[in-house]
């Protein structure tokens, strides 16, 4: 997930809600093309016509409109536990570096995040693996009637493990491909992260798609659903998988889904970005610090500094202050 220079004028509460919102609007928006890219990893797409707009289609033809947003119900609820972990496990960590004098250095606050990050990850990873249970079903003849039936489902029939079926393969990614989002974003304009966050999300799936690619077939694979969730090889483990696909299909087909997943990065940032920041204005013109959500003019006379705890307590104490100078006046 990108991130944003941290804005104290915000709350935590509210930056919480400002990158939910933002993460659940992009991820529905681009939900057809996630859902193409799932499908054409794990090999429920077949014949001439293989591309994005093909599977989007198929789709719709075969089992209607509303099935383009399957699996989009999980992954935009699972946004707000997600961030919520990574931020109480990244001050958990920040606590743990720090110095005898309340210090941390910069590699060592990267490090805290990533560390952050992968807690979260391997806490919600069940979640990523309903998703893709509930994309490649068929929602016509659907095994899943809905999230929670699905957790229960794939627990009683597969165990608890199941729940983390490729989980290896996403932490391995993850602790080498992190680093890549945690360049410094201070010294640059909104629209220079922006173009930057696309450019490192087009790096880190292209270089980490093959990883991803046998992790989604480890996660829809299933003896209990229908054609054992429509992955188009058969395997005992990841490194079998990535065999089989390359004697299958040749080495490039561990990158097919690319395409449709490189097409999101600019509206899913795109989307992400511009809902945050309205999000934000909101936010800072309820704390007082603009004229309008609107536009980002600040208000006159208030300390840009001050955090909104601050500005509050500020603004109560000018207050009685006021009345308080008033009361002799009136006495007279």
């Amino acid at each position: 997930m990108a991130t944003w220079r941290r804005d104290g004028r915000l709350t935590g509460s509210q930056r919480l809600l400002c990158a939910g919102l933002a993460g659940t609007l992009s991820l529905s928006l681009t939900a057809p093309l996630e859902l193409a890219s799932v499908l054409a990893q794990v090999g429920a797409v077949r014949g001439p016509g293989r591309g994005p707009g093909a599977a989007v289609l198929g789709v719709w033809r075969a089992e209607g409109p509303r099935a383009l947003w399957k699996g989009n119900a999980v992954a935009c609820l699972r946004l707000f536990p997600y961030s919520a972990v990574q931020l109480a496990a990244y001050r958990k960590f920040v606590v743990l570096f720090m110095d005898d004098l309340g210090h941390i250095s910069q590699w060592s606050a990267i490090m805290a995040g990533s560390l952050a990050g992968m807690v979260s990850t391997i806490v919600m990873y069940p979640t990523d693996l309903i998703k893709t249970r509930l994309i490649v079903q068929n929602m016509l003849e659907p095994s899943y009637r809905g999230v929670l039936h699905a957790f229960s489902t794939v627990y009683q029939q597969e165990g608890f493990l199941a729940l983390y079926r490729g989980l290896s393969l996403t932490v391995l990614v993850y602790m080498n491909l992190e680093k890549i989002w945690n360049g410094p974003r201070d010294r640059f304009s909104l629209l220079q992260n922006f173009a930057n966050v696309c450019l490192a999300a087009a790096v880190t799936q292209t270089l980490s798609f093959p990883f991803d690619t046998v992790k989604r077939k480890m996660q829809a694979h299933s003896p209990y659903l229908p054609h054992c969730g429509g992955v188009d090889v058969h395997f005992s483990g990841a490194m079998d998988c990535f065999r089989k696909i390359v004697k299958a299909q040749g080495v490039l087909g561990l990158w097919n889904g690319l395409a449709a997943s490189l097409l999101k990065i600019v509206p899913y940032f795109g989307v992400m970005f511009g809902t945050f920041e309205f999000c934000k204005r909101i936010c800072l013109y309820q704390n007082g610090y603009i004229v309008s959500p609107l536009s980002y003019k600040l208000t006159p006379g208030v300390d840009q500094s001050l955090k909104p705890q601050e500005l509050r307590e500020l603004k109560k104490f000018l207050k009685s202050g006021k009345l308080k100078s008033r009361k002799p006046t009136e006495w007279n």
